[in-house]
């Protein structure tokens, strides 16, 4: 009998489709487990939230130049990473990324890459060609790893939306 190795399959990275919206809620309870002060609501708040609401927020975000979120999926199972972006009327050049997270077994594999550069490819279609993220200070792995693909600190310190006693740095890059 001779064997053939089965190829593993790969991961893409795409925007967001109405077919990922149990994978996705999926991931943002996990997102939310692992790292609750990285996002914008509780674990409990995105756990009670019906499917609906995830559903009418992904077909929000599947087309058009104004928001849009991306997955990391391996083809089977569990989606493994996620980023979104969207754009603030106050900064129409740049594309703000937000609920950027790559699931702790996946970390340092090149996911966030892929997740950023899928963000940037759409931001640059917008017409914006520039980045800005926010990262609470003293998260240091995150901070290195926006480093690494490109993101700078521009000074700039805002109060964390939702826990004010927490202090973001801005970070941007070219898109």
């Amino acid at each position: 009998m001779t064997g053939t190795l089965a190829r593993p399959r790969t991961r893409t990275v795409h925007r967001v489709t109405p077919a990922d919206t149990a994978r996705t809620r999926a991931l943002r309870l996990e997102m939310l487990a692992d790292s609750p002060l990285a996002f914008l609501e509780t674990l409990a708040q995105a756990a009670a939230r019906p499917h609906d609401d995830y559903r009418r927020r992904i077909a929000e975000a599947c087309h058009g130049p104004r928001l849009a979120q991306f997955v990391a999926d391996p083809g089977a199972g569990p989606l493994i990473g996620h980023a979104g972006g969207t754009v603030l009327p106050d900064d129409p050049g740049a594309t703000v990324v937000f609920a950027v997270y790559v699931t702790p077994a996946h970390r340092g594999a090149g996911v966030l890459d892929e997740l950023i550069e899928a963000v940037a490819d759409w931001s640059r279609a917008a017409g914006r060609p520039e980045l800005m993220l926010e990262v609470v200070v003293g998260n240091d792995r995150a901070l290195r790893a926006y480093e690494r693909i490109g993101f700078t600190d521009t000074g700039v310190r805002v109060p964390h939306p939702v826990i004010p006693a927490l202090t973001e740095l801005q970070m941007r890059r070219r898109a």
